[in-house]
C-alpha cells in the first residue's frame, strides 16, 4: 500500500506516483525530493548517513509531504538492495528514479589519479545508477511507464581544472542517458539527463549561479506527462553558459 500524508493530492500532476531519489538529503537531491512530493508523489529519499536521512524525512513530513527514507551508499550492492526493499515495502511500485548521488574524492589531474580513485568515482557516479535502475526496472515495467533522470554536471561540457576523473564520470553520464533512452523506449520508460551548472550547495559554494530549486522544477516536468515525448536529452540548467 502506498503511504501518503494526505488524501487531498489527487489533483496534483504526480499524484499516486512513487519516486526514488538518491543523494537526496541535501542540495539538489533534497530540492528535487521536496518538489516531487509537493507535486503529489511519494518520495523515497536516501543518503549515506542515518542522521541526514532522519533530518530530511522529518523536515519534509513536517511540511505535510509523503516521504520515507533509508540509508544508501549507492556504490554498495547491499545498500542498493535496501533502498529497493524500502521503496517496495511502502509502495506498490516505482514510477521515477532520480540519481543525484555522486562523489569526488580527489582534487587532481586525470592521469595522476590512482586506479582506486578511478574505480571509486566511476563506481558511484556511473555504474551505480545503471545497476540501481536494473533492479527497479521490473517494477517500473509493471506500472506501464516510467521516467529516469540522471544528474550529470556542467563539468561534462566545461571540464573543471583538477577534477579530472570527476569530469570524465559526468561526461559518461551523458552517454549513459542516451544509451538507456534507446534501450528502454520500447518499454515506455524515458531517460533524460539533468546538467546543473554551479549551484550553491555544500558541494560547491564558489560562485552563485543557481539554487538547487532551479533544478527541481525541471525534474518534476521530466517526470510528468507533460514531457511524455521527451527522452534521451541532456538538459543544462546553468544560467548563461555560452560554450555549451
Amino acid at each position: 500500500m502506498r503511504s501518503t500524508s494526505s488524501g487531498t493530492n489527487n489533483g496534483l500532476k504526480l499524484a499516486n506516483k512513487v519516486a526514488v531519489v538518491t543523494g537526496s538529503t541535501s542540495g539538489i537531491g533534497f530540492a528535487i525530493s521536496r518538489r516531487l512530493a509537493q507535486d503529489g508523489a511519494h518520495v523515497v529519499i536516501s543518503s549515506r548517513k542515518q542522521q541526514n536521512v532522519d533530518r530530511a524525512v522529518a523536515t519534509l513530513k513536517g511540511e505535510g509531504l509523503s516521504v520515507t527514507g533509508t540509508v544508501c551508499h549507492v556504490g554498495k550492492a547491499k545498500d542498493r538492495d535496501r533502498l529497493v526493499t524500502t521503496a517496495l515495502k511502502h509502495c506498490e511500485g516505482v514510477d521515477f528514479l532520480v540519481c543525484t548521488a555522486g562523489v569526488n574524492p580527489l582534487v587532481g589531474s586525470t592521469l595522476g589519479s590512482s586506479e582506486q580513485i578511478w574505480d571509486k568515482v566511476m563506481n558511484v557516479n556511473v555504474k551505480a545508477p545503471a545497476l540501481l535502475l536494473s533492479q527497479l526496472l521490473p517494477f517500473m515495467e509493471k506500472r506501464g511507464q516510467g521516467s529516469v533522470v540522471l544528474v550529470s554536471s556542467i563539468a561534462a561540457y566545461l571540464p573543471v581544472s583538477k577534477l579530472g576523473v570527476y569530469n570524465v564520470s559526468k561526461t559518461a553520464l551523458l552517454g549513459l542517458t542516451k544509451t538507456l533512452a534507446v534501450e528502454l523506449a520500447p518499454k515506455n520508460i524515458r531517460v533524460n539527463g539533468l546538467v546543473p551548472g554551479i549551484m550553491e550547495t555544500e558541494f560547491s559554494k564558489v560562485v552563485r549561479l543557481g539554487q538547487p530549486e532551479d533544478c527541481a522544477g525541471l525534474v518534476s516536468f521530466l517526470c510528468s506527462p507533460d514531457s511524455s515525448f521527451l527522452t534521451g536529452e541532456n538538459i543544462a540548467v546553468a544560467g548563461l553558459s555560452p560554450h555549451i
